[in-house]
């Protein structure tokens, strides 16, 4: 005889596997291409509930055209969607707003 309890906890077991992914699990690394013919200089990504630019994520790197970089944007804040700002070598600065990061695997900058 199968006790209620079993049963209970059977269909508890059921219910949880089928929640989807918390957005804590997500994926958030996405490859960065420049292809605009300049090199970027400065980069930045700031999770929508910012009210800041944060740090340039290359540092001391740049990104020449034509190459990409991967970047984890997992800030342990639960968000998935973050601004992008791309500074280049001739002053132009680019924003992209709401970029999902737990959805795309690669953005370019053309």
């Amino acid at each position: 005889m199968v006790s209620r309890r079993f049963v209970t906890m059977a269909a508890l077991a059921g219910m949880l596997a089928s929640i989807a992914v918390p957005a804590a699990a997500l994926d958030r690394r996405v490859k960065i291409v420049n292809v605009t013919g300049y090199t970027m200089v400065r980069f930045y990504g700031s999770n929508t509930g910012s009210d800041s630019w944060e740090e340039d994520i290359l540092g001391r790197d740049v990104l020449p055209s034509g190459d990409s970089v991967v970047i984890n944007f997992d800030d342990a804040s639960g968000y998935c969607k973050f601004d992008f700002k791309a500074v280049f070598e001739d002053g132009d600065e680019l924003i992209k707003e709401g970029v999902n990061v737990c959805e795309i695997g690669t953005f370019t900058y053309r």
